[in-house]
């Protein structure tokens, strides 16, 4: 596709990510417009070819396509009110981050206002935008996002939807940053652990990964279970796990690592095991946590 043929791109906000963003969009050949409260910020990228605009109204009115990426949803709503009727007719791509609720009261407003709506989430670094190390995830409007599929991708590796609902990036991305923080966490701890009996890291890493391919191996059977509610013992029944787990709480806690995160695990176990169910798999455990969510509802 010529130059002068691809879509015309608005990219509203210009920390690091929506600097990269618009960047992008230039190195794609898509002419872009630029818009940030602090008007400096677009510096850079005017010197590039972008086009400044004066007023986030004025940025929407210029393209078909416009891209959000703001600090928090606090901040994309006070843009959005500065922009009001100046959306209609406009495609909205949120990638700031934010809750499944909110995306869906965003994607009322544009909604309301004649514009189509989609949320999306960025895993990877500013640094990575344009390189197939981003990865982007997308939901709501179906029409818009196959409109702009081709334009969407060179942002990251191939854009991936998930469908009408405008929470389900949110849905995605949070889980995904979620189970990321709980591994590194762990991981972390475990070093902790490792180092106070004198192992180095380093030493240990290979073990590590060692262990970990198996058990990502796990996730896909761990899915069927929670889908299916059968839960086999793969990995051995919980009343195996809950022996072992008194075993690694004592060793840890007497070289003074922090052992509430195990605790947890174990008080789970325990749960599921007094209710009959120690013949059940780890992947049984779900049921105690969606127990204690609703609980908690």
């Amino acid at each position: 596709m010529a130059a002068n043929e691809r879509t015309a791109v608005t990219v509203v906000g210009l920390g690091a990510m929506g600097s990269a963003l618009a960047e992008a969009f230039l190195d794609g050949g898509h002419p872009t417009t630029v818009w940030n409260r602090s008007a400096g910020k677009a510096d850079p990228l005017v010197a590039k070819g972008a086009l400044r605009a004066s007023t986030a109204a004025d940025a929407v009115a210029a393209s078909p396509l416009v891209v959000i990426s703001a600090l928090d949803y606090a901040a994309v709503r006070e843009i959005l009110d500065a922009v009001g009727d100046s959306a209609s007719g406009r495609v909205l791509v949120n990638l700031t981050s934010g809750t499944p609720d909110q995306a869906r009261q965003t994607a009322g407003w544009a909604a309301e206002r004649g514009a189509e709506y989609i949320d999306g989430g960025i895993l990877g670094d500013p640094e990575d935008i344009g390189t197939l190390q981003a990865r982007l995830y997308y939901s709501g409007s179906r029409r818009a996002f196959e409109t702009h599929r081709e334009t969407l991708n060179v942002l990251g590796e191939d854009a991936t939807y998930y469908g009408e609902d405008a929470g389900l990036a949110s849905v995605y991305f949070m889980a995904l940053i979620g189970l990321s923080y709980e591994i590194w966490v762990a991981y972390l701890n475990t070093l902790a652990f490792v180092g106070a009996e004198n192992v180095d890291a380093t030493t240990f890493a290979p073990a590590a990964s060692g262990v970990l391919t198996p058990t990502i191996e796990l996730l896909s059977e761990f899915a069927r279970a929670a889908d299916d509610g059968d839960y086999p013992p793969v990995a051995g029944p919980l009343s195996i796990h809950a022996a072992l787990m008194d075993d690694l709480i004592d060793t840890w806690r007497a070289r003074g690592v922090d052992v509430d995160r195990l605790k947890h695990v174990k008080a789970l176990i325990d749960r599921r095991v007094a209710e009959g169910h120690g013949a059940e798999g780890f992947s049984s455990v779900i049921e105690t946590i969606n127990d204690q969510r609703k609980d908690r509802g």
